[in-house]
């Protein structure tokens, strides 16, 4: 059995079956997918050099790829757009970073761009936004009034949903309760084991707010969301919020498991009193404002990330077929430059480099940006070899009798 397809399986062996089955089909579908879906794999393939040891070490997303920017609701209660999925955050050097978001333009292939070319101009677009921010060395943020093009459309778009509207698409009414709808699409009904767990869980922690009946947990549903976090303990929670049924909230409550990058790193990691504590705090550390209800509960066996539900649609589309390369063009510039702002906003924290060194590297006249692309075609290279291999492996039925 070749290795590639080893290392799939046992990374992903005690993942819950029903949806794991769903993330080894989404895998099979493209190799951006794929990309998406094994950020373990990606590192393990990282090539070697001094381009990956010397570049000033970060507090990085750790999973950096075009769909994981997005909108969410802050703690304040207004929609930003930023980098959202932190469950591989760590301390590396920020050309980790870079390289697999490079890697994520290359492999998107004719969904995003034309060609080649326009694949690579948007790659120069990428880096160059990204280090004009670093030179700048201010870290500044992306909300519905200083967004522009294909973000201020979905910013705009966001802010004229309302809590009832959005509940109805989760939710079915029964006279003035509500139950989360199982669609398969969305959600996955629980066990009653499952949900006495995770009622526990959340009412652990309601305890320690200064309004416990908020949490009141009314319903309990297995999350369906993602692509490599697919399989993992995750479950959609309705709350009573500010009463039923329309003041109702819908939580996101996520297992925490040790970062891909683990096994690769380096550098000093600082010793995080649980993995959901790594995830909570580095996301709070590197978004300008947190997402909504973001704390990390720890549980007996395990720790999760609590957060308010958001929707994985609350993406920009970014598709040539749909809209100009020019727009595409403008988001890519403005997810260099929240990465960079990202770094910026940590620097100086627990090891990472300052300000003064980031600012350094992002107006260095060396020819980090050529290298790192040449490095990101030689990764989707390696991409496309590993998916094939997979793909094979999956029709063959290799990976259906595992889920």
């Amino acid at each position: 059995m070749p290795n590639v397809v080893k290392t799939i399986r046992n990374f992903n062996a005690s993942r819950d079956p029903e949806r794991l089955a769903m993330k080894y089909t989404n895998l099979r579908s493209s190799p951006f997918v794929f990309l998406r879906g094994t950020c373990h794999l990606f590192y393990d393939r990282l090539p070697s050099g001094s381009l990956f040891t010397k570049a000033p070490a970060a507090w990085l997303c750790g999973d950096a790829h075009l769909e994981n920017f997005g909108s969410y609701k802050g703690d304040n209660r207004l929609v930003y757009f930023d980098l959202n999925d932190f469950d591989e955050s760590a301390l590396a050097p920020v050309t980790w970073e870079l390289v697999r978001f490079l890697t994520s333009i290359l492999v998107a292939g004719d969904g995003l761009c034309k060609t080649t070319d326009d694949a690579d101009a948007l790659c120069k677009v990428f880096l160059d936004s990204y280090a004009g921010a670093l030179s700048l060395g201010k870290a500044r943020w992306v909300e519905r009034d200083t967004a522009g093009g294909l973000v201020k459309e979905l910013l705009d778009t966001l802010k004229e949903r309302t809590r009832p509207v959005f509940l109805d698409r989760r939710s079915e009414r029964k006279g003035r309760k509500r139950l989360i709808r199982c669609d398969g699409k969305h959600a996955l009904e629980v066990t009653d084991a499952q949900r006495k767990r995770v009622t526990k869980l959340v009412d652990g922690f309601a305890a320690s707010q200064a309004n416990p009946d908020f949490f009141r947990v009314l319903d309990v549903a297995r999350r369906i969301a993602g692509t490599g976090s697919l399989g993992v303990d995750r479950y959609i929670i309705l709350v009573e919020g500010k009463g039923s049924p329309d003041g109702n909230f819908l939580l996101d409550l996520k297992q925490a498991l040790p970062s891909s990058l683990a096994p690769h790193l380096k550098t000093k990691q600082p010793a995080w009193p649980s993995e959901a504590h790594r995830v909570v705090g580095l996301q709070r550390r590197m978004q300008a404002v947190s997402m909504a209800f973001l704390h990390p509960i720890v549980g007996p066996k395990a720790s999760y990330v609590l957060r308010g539900l958001q929707p994985s649609e609350d993406r920009v589309m970014l598709d040539v077929h749909r809209t100009r390369l020019g727009d595409i063009s403008g988001v890519i510039a403005e997810m260099g430059q929240l990465m960079a702002w990202a770094q910026l906003r940590s620097s100086g924290r627990q090891g990472s480099a300052i300000a003064d060194a980031l600012i350094d590297f992002g107006t260095s006249p060396k020819p980090w940006r050529r290298d790192l692309l040449d490095a990101a075609h030689q990764c989707a290279a390696q991409v496309v070899k590993d998916w094939d291999v997979y793909s094979e492996a999956y029709d063959a039925g290799v990976f259906k009798s595992t889920a």
